[in-house]
């Protein structure tokens, strides 16, 4: 009876660790509802109008028509996904700034950070926390093909990818613990940026 309980008592434990892991799953699964809302837009860089969206392994930068504040219903936002060094291992965080057209992302252009430093500007949001390792990557889309199995660590391209993925290990081990969390946000293009369309304004 004694081992019978003992053993109901690690398996209740291991099931509630495994639940907390997954709620965070999720949480962070609904908090990256923005890169699913990426806009095919340009930012006004001078002379040069130049595809917003762009990545690396630590970065990416859109503008979705998903505000963390509002939801769908807010105003389409420029956001800036970084990942920072913490007080506790690494932190996946994102910034928002309104988007109101090109010109609104001028003073981004060649790769300028935006930080929250007075009332009124972009607003930071912690989507992820004492992480081991956190790398983007970008999944090529290739009309009427397949789904690409390739993943690229840079995307830099003038088109949008078909897919962005966050690979995320956690900081603390455990054997309840997901090991390494992968969440695959899929874009569904149906404008490219490049391409002219006879019902544009």
């Amino acid at each position: 009876m004694i081992s019978i309980t003992l053993v109901a008592a690690l398996a209740t434990g291991m099931m509630m660790a495994m639940r907390t892991s997954l709620l965070s799953m999720e949480k962070i699964n609904s908090r990256l509802r923005q890169i699913g809302g990426v806009m095919p837009v340009v930012s006004d860089c001078g002379t040069a109008h130049v595809p917003i969206f762009s990545g690396t392994p630590t970065s990416l930068r859109l503008v979705s028509s998903y505000s963390m504040a509002e939801g769908a219903r807010g105003y389409p936002q420029f956001d800036d996904f970084q990942v920072v060094r913490g007080e506790g291992g690494l932190r996946l965080i994102v910034t928002e700034h309104n988007y109101t057209g090109p010109s609104s992302t001028a003073s981004f252009c060649g790769g300028a950070p935006v930080l929250p430093t007075v009332a009124g500007a972009p607003t930071a949001y912690v989507l992820a926390d004492r992480l081991a390792s956190c790398t983007f990557s970008y999944r090529e889309q290739i009309p009427d093909q397949p789904p690409s199995p390739e993943w690229l660590p840079v995307w830099v391209r003038e088109d949008l990818p078909g897919a962005v993925k966050i690979e995320m290990t956690p900081l603390d081990s455990s054997a309840a613990l997901l090991p390494v969390m992968n969440v695959t946000v899929p874009i569904r293009i149906t404008r490219q940026v490049r391409n002219s369309y006879a019902d544009a304004p």
